[in-house]
């Protein structure tokens, strides 16, 4: 995970990614491609895309709604969000502030990714 974003739940997913983009950009200016869902498809979003950077936008959408069908660019994020939600603290909305809630997201994947990294070299 490269960046993180929490927004109130009355803005789009198309109109909540662009300042995460602007930040990601700033980061990681050596990121070439960026897996979004159908939420954020469009012309619009296409070009406010191209402005941040030169990134290739790659819109990953379900094949068919009533079947379970394993997309790969989709399941990852998938993965990453059922990893997150094994943290207590990640479970229920319970942090008044969003920085500490962004902080707390942060410190889980730093977790997941220790125990990965220990994993493998073991």
């Amino acid at each position: 995970m490269l960046t993180v974003a929490i927004q109130p739940a009355d803005v789009q997913d198309r109109d909540g990614a662009l300042p995460l983009l602007k930040e990601a950009r700033r980061r990681f200016p050596f990121v070439d491609s960026i897996f979004a869902d159908g939420a954020c498809q469009g012309e619009r979003t296409a070009a406010a895309v191209r402005d941040i950077g030169a990134w290739q936008l790659v819109i990953v959408k379900r094949p068919e709604l009533h079947k379970f069908i394993v997309v790969p660019k989709r399941w990852i994020v998938e993965r990453t969000f059922a990893w997150l939600g094994r943290c207590r603290r990640l479970a229920k909305d319970f942090e008044n502030l969003t920085r500490i809630a962004v902080a707390l997201i942060r410190l889980a994947m730093i977790r997941v990714m220790l125990r990965r990294l220990a994993r493998t070299r073991s």
